[in-house]
C-alpha cells in the first residue's frame, strides 16, 4: 500500500512541478550547453559513459545545469547514488550516509556516490567530517556550488577532486530550451497551442542572462497567466514577456569570486589608464551593492601603488573625495566616488563623471558581463583555471601602459567617458583616442585566443613519472626533436589531440600531460605497434590513457567511422604522416583530416628526409673510395637510383603544405638540418642488402645480383665506421581559421 501511495505522490509531483524541473534532461544526449566540458571526447563525458566518475566539484552561476548533471550521473552509474542538501543536512546526516556506504562496500562490494548540493554551505567542521571517507574511497563526492570552491570548500577536498566550471548558457542553448518546452507533449506545452513571438523570445533570452531556470520560469509564468485567444492559441508577445521577466540579476557575491574578480578588474583598469573599463567595473560593484567605502579604500591603495609620485596629488584627491562622500552620502556621493576613480585613471574632477550612469545603464541591459579571464583574481585558483593568465603588467612597458582588453568582449568599443575640451582633460583627449584605438586593435588580435579553462584535476605524480620514463626510453636525440616539435604549443587542458600513424608514444607525451581533461587519440597502422603501446599504457589510470585506433595506410578516411558523430580535434600531430599513402590518396587524406579539425584547430606535421642513400653516405665518408674497377659504373648508377628512392619515401612537406593551404589552413614551414652518423654493422647491411630489403629491390632493376653482392662486400670492408647521414627536417605549423 505504501508503494501505491508513493507512486501516486510521484505522479502528482511530476504534474505540479515547475516547468524547469519537468524539463530536466534525463541523459547526456538531452543536456543543453556546456559543450566545452561535455562535448564528444571530453573527459567528463567519457567518465560518465564509462561509469568512472571520480570526486567532482561542479561550480558556476545558477541555472547552468549543476544539479541536472548530477542527476544524469545518478541515472548512469552502477554505484549507489545518494544526495544531500548542505542547507538542510548536518554532521549526523553525513555520518548516517558514511555508515551506509561502508556497509554497502563491505557486504556487497558496491561503491557509493554522494551528491551534496550547495556544498559551500557546509561549515568547516562538516567538511572536515567528510574528508576521511572521501580520502579512503568509502565515498565518491560530487559537490555543486555557486561559489568558487577554492574559496569556500575545504582545500583538502578540492585537492582530491576534479573541478568543472559551468558557464552561463549561450543564446542558442536557451532558444533550444524554449523550443523543447513548447514542443514536448509530456513535460512541456506540446499538447497546447502556444506561440511566442520572435521579439518576445529575444527578450526572454536576453534578460535570462544564461540562466536556464530563470528562462523557463519566465516562460511558464507567461503561458500560465495568458488567456487563450479566439483561435485557441496562447500567444506570448513582447509586453507579456516583459511582465514575466523584467530585470537581469547582476551576479555578485561580496565574499566570493565575483567580488574579488571585479575589484581586481577595477584596479587593473585604473592601472592600465582605461577610463571606460574603470567606470564599467565601478558601476558593476555599485549596482551589486558593494560598500563604496571599500571601493574608496582600494582607490587609496591604488593611488599609492600605481600612481605614486608620478602625481603626488592623487592621494590628496582621493582623500578629499572620500571625505566628500562621507559628508554627502548616497546617491549624490556617487559623484566624488566617480571623480576619484577617473582621476586615478587619467581624469580630474569634472562633469564627465556622468559617464558613470551610462555605465550603470549598460550593466542593467548588457547580456554578457563576465570578467575577461586575464583580469580575474589569480591568487586562489589561477593555476587551476588560468585566471589572470595573459594579463600584461603595464609597469613593464614603456610609458607604463600597454594596449590590452579591459572591458568584457561583448562591450568592446563602448565609450562611457568623453573628456571635455578644456583644462587637464582637454589635453588628454587626443592621447585617450589613440589608446582607445590601440586597445580595440589589441582586443581584435586576442579574439581567437584559447578559451578560458573550465576544469581542473588533482596533480598526478604517477603520470609525471611515467611521462619522464617514456621520454627517456626514446633516447636523447629523439627527445630533443620532440621538444622542438611541441615548442610553444598552447595545448589547452580540455583539448582533443589526434596523433597520426605513431609507432611510439613519444609524440603523444606532451598532449597527455597538457590535455588532462581532454582526450588524446593515437592512430596505428600495425597490430604489433598497438600491442606494444597497450602494454606501455597499463600503468596509467584508464581515463588518462590515450585511445589507440587502427588506421590502415590505404584507408585514410576510415578514422571518422571510428569516432562519435560531431567529433572534432583541436590539435593534429604526426611525424612522417601518410608514409603508405599514394599521391592519389593524399588529397583524400588531408580532406578527411580537415573535416575532423575544429575551428581554430592547430596542426603540427614533421617530415624528416634523408639527404644521402647508402652509396652516397659511403662516398661522403671516403671520397677516395678504393672500389674495384668493375664497380665504378655500378656506384654511379646506384647514386642516381638512390635519389629517386629517397623521393619515394612518402609525401614530402611541399605537397602537404599546398593541399592544406588549398583548404584554408594558414601554414608556416620551419626547416633545419641534422647531422647523424649511422653505425655500419651487420644489422644495417641486412636492412640494405637482405633478400627482401627495399634497397636491394631498387638496385636489382638495373644491376644484377652479382654486382649487388660485390657492393655488399665493399660495404662489409668498412664495418665499424659511422656513415654520415644528414637529415632535413621540415615542421609544418598550421592553424585553421576560427
Amino acid at each position: 500500500m505504501s508503494d501505491l501511495f508513493s507512486h501516486r505522490r510521484e505522479q502528482t509531483l511530476s504534474r505540479i512541478a515547475p516547468l524547469a524541473d519537468r524539463l530536466r534532461p534525463r541523459s547526456l544526449d538531452d543536456f543543453v550547453g556546456q559543450a566545452a566540458i561535455l562535448g564528444p571526447g571530453r573527459l567528463l563525458r567519457r567518465a560518465i559513459a564509462a561509469d568512472r566518475v571520480g570526486n567532482l566539484i561542479l561550480h558556476g552561476p545558477p541555472g547552468t545545469g549543476k544539479t541536472t548533471l548530477a542527476r544524469i550521473i545518478a541515472g548512469s552509474t552502477r554505484a549507489s547514488f545518494r544526495s544531500l542538501n548542505a542547507v538542510l543536512a548536518g554532521v549526523k546526516d553525513l555520518r548516517s550516509e558514511v555508515d551506509a556506504a561502508r556497509e554497502r562496500l563491505e557486504h556487497h562490494g558496491l561503491r557509493t556516490i554522494l551528491f551534496i548540493d550547495e556544498v559551500h554551505r557546509f561549515n568547516a567542521a562538516q567538511q572536515d567530517a567528510l574528508l576521511p571517507w572521501v580520502e579512503d574511497g568509502t565515498l565518491t563526492l560530487i559537490g555543486a556550488t555557486t561559489e568558487n570552491p577554492y574559496f569556500e570548500v575545504n582545500k583538502a577536498l578540492v585537492s582530491r577532486a576534479r573541478l568543472f566550471r559551468l558557464q552561463p548558457l549561450e543564446a542558442a542553448d536557451l532558444r533550444q530550451l524554449i523550443d523543447r518546452a513548447l514542443s514536448d507533449p509530456e513535460h512541456g506545452y506540446g499538447q497546447r497551442q502556444v506561440r511566442i513571438l520572435p521579439e518576445a523570445a529575444d527578450h526572454l533570452l536576453n534578460v535570462a542572462g544564461g540562466d536556464a531556470r530563470s528562462l523557463l520560469n519566465a516562460l511558464e509564468l507567461a503561458v500560465e497567466t495568458t488567456p487563450v485567444n479566439d483561435a485557441g492559441e496562447v500567444v506570448i508577445d513582447l509586453a507579456i514577456a516583459e511582465e514575466s521577466i523584467q530585470q537581469r540579476a547582476v551576479l555578485y557575491d561580496k565574499q566570493g569570486d565575483a567580488h574579488f574578480d571585479t575589484i581586481s578588474a577595477f584596479i587593473k583598469s585604473i592601472r592600465g589608464s582605461d577610463a571606460d573599463a574603470t567606470l564599467f567595473w565601478l558601476a558593476r560593484m555599485l549596482e551589486a551593492g558593494e560598500n563604496p567605502r571599500f571601493i574608496l579604500r582600494r582607490l587609496l591603495i591604488s593611488a599609492g601603488e600605481d600612481i605614486g609620485l608620478a602625481d603626488p596629488q592623487a592621494m590628496v584627491v582621493v582623500e578629499a573625495c572620500a571625505a566628500a562622500f562621507d559628508r554627502i552620502g548616497l546617491p549624490e556621493g556617487l559623484y566624488p566616488l566617480a571623480h576619484a576613480a577617473l582621476y586615478l585613471a587619467g581624469s580630474e574632477k569634472s562633469n564627465s563623471s556622468l559617464g558613470l550612469f551610462d555605465a550603470i545603464k549598460t550593466v542593467r541591459e548588457a547580456q554578457k558581463q563576465q570578467v575577461p579571464s586575464h583580469l580575474r583574481d589569480a591568487s586562489r585558483d589561477g593555476k587551476a583555471f588560468g585566471d589572470g593568465v595573459g594579463y600584461r603588467y603595464p609597469h613593464a612597458y614603456a610609458e607604463h601602459w600597454v594596449a590590452q582588453q579591459y572591458l568584457p568582449s561583448a562591450l568592446q568599443g563602448e565609450v562611457f567617458w568623453q573628456p571635455g575640451p578644456l583644462g587637464w582633460e582637454g589635453a588628454l583627449r587626443q592621447r585617450l583616442q589613440q589608446r582607445r584605438a590601440a586597445q580595440l586593435a589589441a582586443a581584435a588580435e586576442t579574439e581567437n585566443d584559447q578559451p578560458e579553462l573550465l576544469s581542473s584535476s588533482p596533480d598526478d605524480p604517477v603520470l609525471a613519472r611515467w611521462l619522464q620514463r617514456q621520454a627517456a626510453a626514446e633516447g636523447e636525440r629523439l627527445d630533443r626533436l620532440r621538444q622542438r616539435f611541441w615548442q610553444d604549443a598552447p595545448i589547452g587542458r580540455l583539448d582533443r589531440v589526434l596523433v597520426l600513424e605513431a609507432r611510439s608514444l613519444l609524440w603523444a607525451l606532451d598532449p597527455l600531460q597538457a590535455a588532462s581533461e581532454g582526450d588524446v587519440v593515437i592512430t596505428l597502422a600495425a597490430t604489433a605497434d598497438q600491442e606494444r603501446l597497450q602494454a606501455q599504457l597499463q600503468l596509467l589510470d584508464q581515463l588518462r590513457r590515450p585511445r589507440l585506433l587502427m588506421l590502415p595506410g590505404d584507408q585514410p578516411t576510415a578514422l571518422a567511422d571510428q569516432l562519435e558523430v560531431g567529433w572534432q580535434f583541436d590539435w593534429l600531430a604526426a611525424r612522417q604522416p601518410w608514409r603508405r599513402c599514394s599521391d592519389a590518396h593524399l588529397d583524400t587524406a588531408i580532406e578527411s583530416l580537415t573535416g575532423l579539425a575544429a575551428p581554430a584547430a592547430h596542426a603540427r606535421l614533421l617530415f624528416s628526409e634523408p639527404l644521402l642513400g647508402p652509396v652516397g653516405s659511403l662516398l661522403a665518408h671516403d671520397s677516395d673510395l678504393a672500389a674495384p674497377a668493375e664497380l665504378a659504373d655500378a656506384l654511379i648508377q646506384a647514386q642516381v637510383l638512390e635519389r629517386d628512392w629517397l623521393k619515394a619515401q612518402g609525401p614530402g612537406p611541399a605537397p602537404v603544405q599546398t593541399l592544406l593551404e588549398q583548404r584554408g589552413w594558414l601554414v608556416e614551414c620551419q626547416s633545419w638540418q641534422e647531422g647523424l652518423g649511422l653505425p655500419l654493422d651487420p644489422s644495417l647491411l641486412r636492412r640494405w642488402f637482405g633478400a627482401e630489403a627495399d634497397y636491394r629491390q631498387l638496385l636489382s632493376r638495373q644491376l644484377g645480383n652479382a654486382v649487388i653482392d660485390k657492393l655488399q662486400a665493399l660495404f662489409s670492408r668498412y664495418q665499424g665506421i659511422r656513415l654520415p647521414q644528414p637529415l632535413r627536417h621540415s615542421l609544418l605549423r598550421s592553424r585553421r581559421p576560427g
